[in-house]
């Protein structure tokens, strides 16, 4: 990429300032602005409100990396996977999840991951760099297009659950979310992302402190600390007992929604004993939800899903508690776009 200013850098305030000095006039401000944050142009071209001589003269001003869909996979159950270039070659995946109720856009933060989860594709691959800000909200851009085209119906859920650890790429995640959520962005409710960690307890607590207005998500996965070991590594500087501290002071913090990811593995975390041992992590926790969720085999990882009467006998063990725990049944499987597949296939 050329050593030129990224136009999406810009404030605002900057783009005002860069158009007086070269004698615009200031309504012009207010087309550029809408071109990036909410027409959505991918290039100066797609500006056709401005004239050829502005767009030239922007375009040798500034750069505008975007996004690219280079391939799109569809589920028999209309699961919808693309895979997006970035400007630099790289590519990333990112997922529109359709139900009745919602369409849900599963965007990614890394190109890569280096946490090294175990049952995750995208823990096998190198983490190449984090996205900027500008590459997510263009993920969701993209995949609100497909979702009107496809299902005639706006995105109404985010998740930061695809390619890489968003608290690991802390800036550009909240920043994507400012505008996203922004008046002059795509103006939806935080309420409705949800940011899904594989436990960075630091950045959790820094979440507090931020006062940030999303919903998080912890992928717990295993209930000790020797079984979270052995499938995430993570947990070895970010062990449990660190993480139930950490989502209390955000909780305490901001209030907001805490739900637990527990992906079911057979004969490692699936026993009556595992369940008792989440209860008690369930109680030392304000969650709201505990999602209980198939696991989705992928090539380098040999555990496989636990039979039905397993699975049915934990989500059981779990309600007569009085846990409010749900069965997440995954999606487009078929496409290798279910939870922890992305970039399994090349």
């Amino acid at each position: 990429m050329s050593a030129l200013t990224n136009i999406r850098d810009l404030s605002l305030a900057q783009l005002e300032n860069y158009f007086e000095t070269i004698g615009e006039k200031k309504f012009r401000v207010k087309q550029v602005y809408e071109w990036l944050w909410q027409k959505h142009a991918l290039s100066f071209d797609d500006m056709t409100n401005l004239s050829k001589d502005l767009r030239n003269k922007l375009s040798q001003e500034f750069s505008f990396p975007s996004l690219k869909i280079d391939a799109v996979q569809t589920s028999d159950d209309g699961t919808i996977k693309s895979r997006f270039k970035t400007f630099d070659g790289h590519a990333i995946e990112g997922v529109l999840i359709p139900t009745e109720e919602r369409k849900t856009a599963c965007v990614s933060s890394q190109i890569g991951c280096s946490l090294s989860c175990k049952f995750c594709a995208t823990g096998y691959m190198d983490r190449k760099r984090n996205l900027h800000f500008d590459e997510i909200y263009d993920e969701v851009v993209l995949i609100n297009q497909q979702s009107e085209k496809t299902y005639e119906k706006k995105l109404s859920n985010i998740v930061f659950m695809g390619m890489g650890e968003p608290l690991l790429n802390y800036n550009n995640v909240l920043k994507a979310i400012e505008k996203i959520t922004a008046e002059d962005g795509l103006f939806m409710s935080p309420k409705r992302i949800t940011v899904s960690t594989a436990g960075v307890a630091k950045q959790i607590k820094k979440l507090g402190d931020d006062k940030v207005r999303f919903k998080l998500a912890l992928s717990l996965h295993a209930a000790n600390d020797t079984k979270r070991d052995e499938i995430m590594p993570i947990n070895e500087t970010n062990n449990i007992a660190a993480l139930i501290e950490a989502l209390n002071y955000f909780y305490k913090q901001t209030g907001n929604e805490i739900t637990f990811e527990y992906i079911l593995l057979k004969n490692f975390n699936d026993s009556i004993k595992d369940a008792e041992e989440l209860i008690k992590i369930y109680r030392q926790v304000p969650a709201d939800l505990v999602n209980i969720i198939e696991y989705n085999p992928i090539d380098a990882f040999q555990f496989t899903k636990p039979d039905e009467e397993s699975i049915q006998n934990f989500m059981g063990f779990l309600e007569k508690n009085r846990v409010n725990a749900r069965l997440r049944r995954s999606r487009g499987k078929d496409i290798d776009a279910a939870c922890g597949q992305l970039a399994n296939k090349k």
